[in-house]
C-alpha cells in the first residue's frame, strides 16, 4: 500500500493544490487505517498471552510448587476465631451459635460491651465468666493451628498474627517469638488503673472462683485486674505495630484463615505485603474484597478473587480444618501433620 500510494504521489510536479490536498487526506486516513490495525495486533498479542498464562485454578498449583522448590519460605499467617471453632470454641459472630449470641443471657446493653473497658469497670462479671468459658488448657488445637506448626518446623513460617484470646498457637507448639497476638490473650495480666502487672496464676484463680480480682502491686490501688486482651479503645500491643514493617515486607506469602476481617487495624493487615506477594484466603465466605466498581477506579486495597490472571489472590471456601487437610495433601504433607497432632 505504500509503494502504491508513492507512485501516485509522484504524477506530476505540477500537481494542483486539490489533489495535493486530496494526497494529504488519504495519507491521513490510511495512517489512521495502519494505528487501527497494530492496535488490533497488539490487542490479540495481550489476549494471547493472557490465555497463555495459568488460569485461577492454577494459581494454587503455582504456589505449591514455589513452596516445595524453596522459593516461597517466608510465610505469614494471619488468623481469626474460625480456625478455632473445630476445637469447640465457637466464633464471635455466626448468628445463634457465635459467642456474641450468646452473651445474650448477660443482659448487655449490646454484645461487644463485654470487651469495653467502662463496662467492664461497672459489671466485671460477665467478662469473667466469658474468661472462664474461653481459659487456656480448656481446649485441644485443631488441624489448622498444627499446619501452622508443620509450617514452623519446615522453617517455612515468618510469623502468625492472630486475633485470637484463646492461646491455642502456643498449646500447639508455636514458639512465643513466632506468635502476635493482636488482641493479647491470658498470657499476661494487669491492673486497669495503673497498669502494674499481675501474675497470672493469680488472675486465673479469680477467673475461675469467678472472684474479680483487684490490684495488689500499687499501694493504695484497687483497681481491677483483667488478662492481656485487648478490648476495644485499647491500644493493641507495641509489638504488633513494630513488627509489621519488616514482617511483611518479607513475606512472600500470606495466609489468612478463619477471619471476617472486620476489626481494624488488624483487617488491614492484608494489605501490608508487597503487591507481588500471593494471598490465599481460608473461610467459610468471602471476605476482604474490595468491590469491583471501586477497583476499575484503581482503589487496589483489600483482596481481588476476579479471574483477571493479574491477580494474586486465592480463596479456598470451605471448614478451616478441611481446607488445611486438603492443602497439606496437595503439598505431600498429609502424614506429617498426622505425624504432629500424634505427637502432641
Amino acid at each position: 500500500m505504500h509503494s502504491q500510494r508513492s507512485s501516485e504521489e509522484s504524477v506530476d510536479d505540477d500537481t494542483t493544490s486539490n489533489t495535493s490536498n486530496s494526497s494529504v487526506e488519504e495519507q491521513v486516513q490510511e495512517g489512521e487505517s495502519d494505528a487501527e490495525s497494530l492496535a488490533d495486533v497488539l490487542e490479540n498479542l495481550v489476549i494471547s498471552q493472557k490465555k497463555s498464562l495459568p488460569k485461577v485454578k492454577d494459581k494454587l498449583d503455582q504456589i505449591i510448587q514455589q513452596i516445595l522448590e524453596g522459593e516461597i519460605k517466608n510465610i505469614i499467617c494471619m488468623c481469626g476465631a474460625g480456625i478455632s471453632v473445630g476445637a469447640g470454641i465457637p466464633d464471635f459472630r455466626s448468628p445463634g451459635t457465635g459467642l456474641y449470641s450468646k452473651l445474650e443471657k448477660y443482659n448487655l446493653t449490646h454484645p461487644e460491651a463485654i470487651f469495653e473497658i467502662d463496662y467492664f469497670r461497672s459489671n466485671p462479671h460477665p467478662f469473667y465468666l466469658l474468661s472462664k468459658e474461653l481459659y487456656p488448657g480448656l481446649y485441644t488445637p485443631t488441624k489448622t493451628h498444627y499446619f501452622m506448626k508443620l509450617l514452623h518446623d519446615k522453617g517455612l513460617l515468618l510469623r502468625c498474627y492472630t486475633q485470637n484470646i484463646d492461646s491455642l498457637e502456643h498449646v500447639a507448639g508455636l514458639p512465643k517469638d513466632t506468635v502476635i497476638a493482636a488482641h493479647g490473650n491470658f498470657d499476661t495480666s494487669y491492673c486497669i488503673d495503673c497498669k502494674a502487672d499481675h501474675d497470672v496464676a493469680y488472675v486465673k484463680e479469680a477467673i475461675m472462683s469467678q472472684n474479680p480480682c483487684r490490684c495488689v502491686k500499687t499501694k493504695g490501688c484497687e483497681g481491677l485486674v483483667k488478662p492481656g486482651i485487648v478490648f476495644f479503645g485499647e491500644s493493641l500491643p507495641e509489638r504488633f505495630w513494630s513488627s509489621i514493617p519488616k514482617d511483611f515486607k518479607a513475606a512472600d506469602l500470606l495466609i489468612v484463615m478463619g477471619s471476617s476481617l472486620v476489626v481494624q487495624p488488624f483487617a488491614s493487615l492484608i494489605d501490608k505485603p508487597r503487591e507481588e506477594t500471593p494471598r490465599i484466603l481460608i473461610n467459610r465466605e468471602i471476605v476482604g474484597e474490595t468491590h469491583p466498581d471501586l477497583r476499575r477506579m484503581g482503589y487496589r486495597r483489600g483482596f481481588d478473587f476476579s479471574n483477571d490472571v493479574d491477580s494474586n489472590d486465592i480463596a479456598l471456601l470451605g471448614d478451616c480444618d478441611d481446607m488445611i487437610v486438603d492443602l497439606c495433601s496437595k503439598l505431600g504433607w498429609s502424614s506429617d501433620l498426622q505425624d504432629l497432632m500424634k505427637q502432641a
